[in-house]
């Protein structure tokens, strides 16, 4: 039989409530085809549209391009002053089509100018030379982006190019992308940064040209990612930005300009930060509860989780939250330290609930012939298995 024990519980949430009240959410709703926008630290979905349908995700598709190349940078496979030579095959066939880095065929560059060509300049070209250099050609990339998109269960999407040029079959979801933003913050701290480059001047250039990420100094605290736009999927933006310590990523797709994606990303932006906050629930290692034990040497085992356990809410849903703990009653001796006793059951308005593993905290040994009988005689004359500490 299973055992709801609310009052424990509801004492700890209490406290965590009592310096904050309660606040209608703003209802959100978006011109963007598809969007979505997450807690980094948490994974807590903020808001979405659509987020699961495939589309054409035009230049943010580079991500992944940029991804493989951070990969065998930090793998060694590769090196940042490593110096490449443009085929005339990639001049000949993307020295003209849509964005560009400008490159000529024969010119000698770098991979660190070859990812900010892709990064700033959104270059098609340095897309190109960058797969045939690390590949030997765009469809062998094309294979390669595949599999690390199998690999990090990007189920949405589909790559043909290394540029997300418009072709048959080359598709992305706003959640795949959120996903892979995650992993380019995540996975490479020391690279990341490049994607904070509002700037960047190349040998074949007679100014600086200047990053397309409509954030990048117009919002506080965004730092990266990928702009990207058709004719057939309209504008998109894959972004993220921190503050205090905490990052949101944001992505949004089919909008019909560049002033409007500029005006979408940053009011949806700054609804993530005004309207959520980041609430710690429970520590790794803390107690919920107690679980009473049938037949064990002591009488109640500590119910632990093994992680950190915390939320990212509006004020709202932080206020409405319900918290409750399910085991079975009682748990049979002998446990051991780190068994599943139950679960921590975490519900508020208008998400998906939250089930958390409760673990031993402690082993208690089963008790020997004699504590059996008297275990039984107890149980026959008090209908428990024994009390709680304290009682």
């Amino acid at each position: 039989m299973f055992k709801m024990k609310l009052a424990l519980i509801g004492l700890t949430i209490s406290a965590l409530l009592a310096f904050v009240q309660p606040v209608s959410a703003q209802q959100m709703a978006t011109p963007a085809k598809h969007a979505i926008l997450l807690d980094a630290s948490t994974g807590s979905i903020l808001f979405e549209k659509d987020a699961d349908e495939p589309f054409p995700p035009a230049s943010m598709s580079k991500l992944m391009t940029v991804y493989l190349a951070f990969d065998a940078i930090k793998q060694g496979t590769m090196r940042l002053d490593d110096k490449v030579v443009v085929s005339d095959e990639a001049w000949r066939n993307w020295n003209n089509r849509g964005s560009t880095m400008f490159l000529r065929a024969r010119d000698e560059v770098t991979v660190a100018d070859l990812l900010r060509g892709i990064i700033v300049l959104s270059g098609n070209d340095a897309c190109v030379v960058l797969a045939e250099h690390m590949a030997g050609s765009q469809e062998v990339f094309a294979d390669w982006l595949n599999a690390k998109a199998t690999e990090m269960g990007l189920t949405g999407s589909h790559f043909v190019n290394s540029n997300g040029w418009p072709a048959e079959g080359h598709v992305m979801t706003a959640r795949d992308l959120a996903t892979l933003s995650m992993h380019l913050v995540n996975d490479f701290p020391d690279l990341y940064p490049m994607f904070a480059e509002r700037e960047f001047l190349y040998k074949n250039f007679d100014s600086n040209k200047y990053n397309r990420n409509p954030l990048l100094g117009r919002f506080a605290g965004a730092d990266g990612l990928k702009t990207g736009h058709t004719e057939e999927a309209g504008y998109g933006l894959a972004a993220s930005a921190e503050r205090d310590g905490r990052r949101l990523v944001l992505v949004v797709a089919g909008l019909s300009s560049m002033n409007e994606r500029m005006r979408e990303s940053s009011r949806l932006m700054q609804y993530g930060f005004r309207n959520f906050s980041h609430y710690p629930l429970f520590k790794a290692g803390e107690t919920v509860d107690y679980a009473e034990v049938w037949l064990g040497e002591d009488k109640t085992v500590p119910m632990v989780v093994a992680e950190d356990v915390a939320l990212t809410m509006s004020r709202l849903q932080r206020a409405q939250m319900k918290v409750s703990v399910e085991y079975t009653n009682p748990a049979p001796a002998p446990i051991t330290t780190g068994d599943k006793l139950g679960e921590l059951v975490i519900e508020m308005p208008n998400r998906p609930g939250l089930r958390v593993p409760l673990l031993a905290g402690q082993s208690v040994e089963e008790v020997g012939g004699l504590g059996k009988i008297g275990a039984a005689f107890e149980y026959l004359i008090f209908g428990s298995a024994g009390a709680e500490p304290g009682n």
